[in-house]
């Protein structure tokens, strides 16, 4: 492939080697022992500051320090999916069932080129850029052990990104407020008493039950909801019964539901609740309800989604206000934290997340690395003076 650099003067190459080589060999979360072990390597190559916290999987680094000033992060997530690639790419995934079907391998690789991009300028920084690459995103689990092993202690502001295969390269998402959902699951079991088929009246039907619970919950939004809001409530999986002439004794569904807001959420999953309990006992059967409790809503700071925008016009990229996100992603556990951004990165890509035929532009990987760099320098002069700066 032909040499070409980024805007800030870095060759690319280096760093779609890098993304291809995380793509070959994928590692399913909290189970990013090998890509860990790469990452403090690559890191090392340029004299990058690998610390020590006490994380299984997963690294965190420094560049800076060298001028006293504040400290701002920089997330890139690095696990994968198990799901069996199917995109024929000659760097196609080598592990059977495992692949980077949400191209955190690209986030992984254009956080490094960050690093190495903001290493060739130490001396100037004015202030400390703490990069963090996060262990078991998929598992909604990895923000909080980053959290819990202290990394995130002293520092100001944390910056991230997911690609956007339906945006254009070169094309930032940028967005104050809500931008990604959070992403509750749940499971549901009736039971009721089960009896031959012939004779339902002998026993009390889970399966009627469930499928009324089931119509009733999609009532909750249209009647519970603002208009002016949004929620969905998903079934997603029904179970019930092994035989065709026996009525069972349970039935047992799952889903998920996503909101963009905290009122909104607790309200959906309290009205939930009363319409599963409340149907089932019209039916004179019982039904409980176990929460799979995800991240909540990704919620940008107005202030640093303002430094974004300038950010991209500093190195020529386009940002626009992009539609939120039902998907959920636990940078928002970060951002209960201390204030955060997250954007999406342009990628063009032909099938969105999860697909098994997923893949990107590489071509947004200079984007990535260009944006991300200047945004740095741009929050730390922003937390340092308490204006912004133009490079």
């Amino acid at each position: 492939m032909p040499s070409h650099t980024c805007s800030t003067g870095i060759d690319i190459d280096r760093f779609i080697e890098i993304r291809r080589h995380l793509h070959r060999y994928p590692e399913l979360s909290n189970e990013e022992f090998e890509t860990t072990r790469r990452i403090r390597d690559w890191l090392g190559e340029a004299g990058v500051r690998v610390l020590d916290y006490p994380l299984a999987t997963g690294v965190i680094a420094e560049v800076g320090g060298i001028q006293e000033g504040p400290v701002i992060a920089l997330r890139a997530d690095i696990d994968a999916l198990p799901v069996q690639e199917e995109t024929g790419l000659s760097f196609a995934s080598t592990i059977s069932g495992k692949m980077h079907a949400c191209g955190h391998d690209f986030h992984t690789a254009a956080l490094i080129g960050t690093a190495y991009a903001l290493k060739e300028q130490e001396s100037q920084l004015k202030g400390t850029v703490r990069l963090i690459f996060q262990p078991a995103e998929e598992k909604a689990k990895g923000a909080k052990q980053v959290i819990d092993s202290g990394a995130l202690d002293g520092v100001q502001a944390i910056f991230g990104m997911h690609n956007k295969p339906d945006l254009p390269v070169g094309i930032i998402g940028i967005k104050e407020g809500p931008l990604m959902a959070a992403a509750d699951g749940f499971v549901v079991e009736v039971a009721g008493k089960g009896s031959h088929a012939a004779v339902p009246e002998a026993g009390l039907d889970p399966i009627v039950t469930a499928s009324h619970i089931i119509t009733a919950l999609q009532s909750v939004v249209s009647r519970n909801v603002s208009p002016l809001k949004s929620a969905v409530i998903s079934v997603t999986k029904l179970h019930s019964g092994t035989a065709w002439n026996v009525i069972p004794d349970k039935a047992l569904f799952e889903g998920t539901i996503r909101t963009f807001d905290d009122e909104v959420r607790l309200q959906v999953l309290g009205r939930f609740s009363q319409v599963v309990e409340g149907v089932a006992a019209a039916f004179g059967t019982t039904a409980s309800v176990r929460w799979i409790e995800g991240p909540p809503p990704v919620n940008n700071d107005p202030a640093l989604a303002e430094l974004g925008f300038a950010a991209a016009a500093d190195v020529g990229f386009e940002a626009i206000t992009p539609v939120p996100s039902p998907a959920g992603e636990d940078f928002a556990v970060y951002q209960r934290e201390i204030p955060g951004l997250f954007v999406f990165m342009g990628t063009a890509g032909p099938q969105e997340w999860h697909h098994p035929a997923f893949d990107l532009d590489e071509k947004a990987l200079p984007v990535s690395i260009g944006f991300f760099t200047n945004l740095a320098v741009r929050a730390l002069e922003h937390y340092r003076t308490g204006r912004e700066v133009s490079l």
